[in-house]
C-alpha cells in the first residue's frame, strides 16, 4: 500500500493556514467554532456497514467513526455521535444540532453554499453494485436503461445522467438497506454510489454481489461543519494531514475495506478544498 502526495498536501495546507490565520485575526471563527466545545457532536451514518453503523447496543462503528475519533483526539475533544441519514446531513449542521458531519458527504459546489468543509479526508469514486450472477455487465453503459436504486438525499443519480448516452430508471429508497432488499427481490438491477459504501455492502453480504469497478468521477469526501468556522476547518485539516503522515489513514482503510474488491494498493492524499 503506497501513500502519495503528503508533501503536496503540506504545501496546500501551508497556504490555507496563511490565509486562514489572517482571517482568524479578524474574528472570523467567533463563538460558533467547534474549537470552543469540549465535546463535539458528530453526525455519522447509522446504516452503512463498515462506514457508519449503529449497533444494537447503541454504539457506532466503521471507517467514518474511527476518523471522527482520530481528528477529535488531535483537537483534544471528546465526541458524541448522532445519527445522520443521507437527507439529514446538511440540516444537522445548519440547525446547530451537530458540530461536524462525517457521513460519506461529498464536497459539491451546491453544498458549499450551505455549509463548510474540512478536508476532504478521503477520495473515492462512484461505482456500481450488481448481482453476482448478472452476465455481460463489465461497465456502466452495459446497464443503460436499467433500474437503479436511488437513496433520498444522495446525489449519484446526477452523475449517472451526466454520462454521455447513459439512461437509467431510478427507483427511490430511504436507505441502502432498502436498496439491498430491492436488488435481492429483483425490483432494481443495480445500486450506484460511493465505492466505499458499496464495498461495505458487499462485505456484509459475503456473496451474491460484486462491484463493476466503474470508477465514475472522483468524489471528495469531506468533514461537514458550520459555514464560516475557519479556525475549526484549519484545525481539522491539520489533523487529517497528520492522519496520513503517521500511517493511520491506510491502516483504517485496510481495516474496514480490505478484501472487498476495493483497490487499496495506492492511497492518495486528497488535496484540500481550503477553508475560506
Amino acid at each position: 500500500m503506497t501513500v502519495r502526495g503528503v508533501g503536496g498536501v503540506s504545501r496546500v495546507l501551508a497556504a490555507v493556514l496563511l490565509v486562514g490565520g489572517l482571517l482568524g485575526a479578524c474574528g472570523q471563527t467567533g463563538s460558533g467554532s467547534l474549537l470552543d466545545k469540549s465535546t463535539l457532536v458528530v453526525g455519522v451514518r447509522p446504516d452503512l456497514p463498515r462506514i457508519g453503523l449503529k449497533l444494537r447496543d447503541g454504539r457506532f462503528q466503521g471507517f467514518d467513526i474511527d476518523v471522527a475519533r482520530y481528528v477529535a483526539d488531535r483537537l483534544g475533544k471528546d465526541v458524541r455521535f448522532v445519527e445522520a441519514l443521507a437527507a439529514d446531513r446538511i440540516p444537522l449542521l445548519t440547525s446547530g444540532r451537530a458540530d461536524m458531519v462525517l457521513a460519506t458527504l461529498s464536497v459539491t459546489p451546491e453544498r458549499k453554499t450551505k455549509i463548510g468543509f474540512a478536508g476532504p479526508y478521503y477520495m473515492s469514486y462512484q461505482d456500481v453494485l450488481v448481482r453476482e450472477d448478472e452476465r455481460g455487465i463489465d461497465g456502466i453503459r452495459d446497464l443503460k436503461g436499467r433500474r437503479f436504486c436511488s437513496v433520498e438525499g444522495a446525489n449519484p443519480a446526477e452523475r449517472l445522467r451526466a454520462i454521455h448516452g447513459m439512461t437509467a430508471r431510478l427507483v427511490p429508497a430511504k436507505d441502502y438497506d432498502e436498496c439491498m432488499a430491492k436488488i435481492k427481490s429483483g425490483a432494481v438491477d443495480a445500486i450506484s454510489t460511493n465505492d466505499v459504501i458499496l464495498a461495505g455492502l458487499v462485505k456484509r453480504e459475503g456473496s451474491g454481489f460484486r462491484l463493476v469497478n466503474a470508477r465514475i468521477g472522483e468524489q471528495n469526501t469531506g468533514i461537514g461543519l458550520r459555514k464560516g468556522d475557519v479556525g475549526g476547518c484549519e484545525a481539522l485539516n491539520r489533523a487529517i494531514t497528520q492522519m496520513y503522515q503517521d500511517g493511520t489513514a491506510p491502516k483504517l482503510l485496510d481495516k474496514w475495506f480490505g478484501g472487498t474488491g476495493l483497490d487499496l494498493s495506492i492511497i492518495e492524499v486528497p488535496q484540500f478544498e481550503g477553508c475560506v
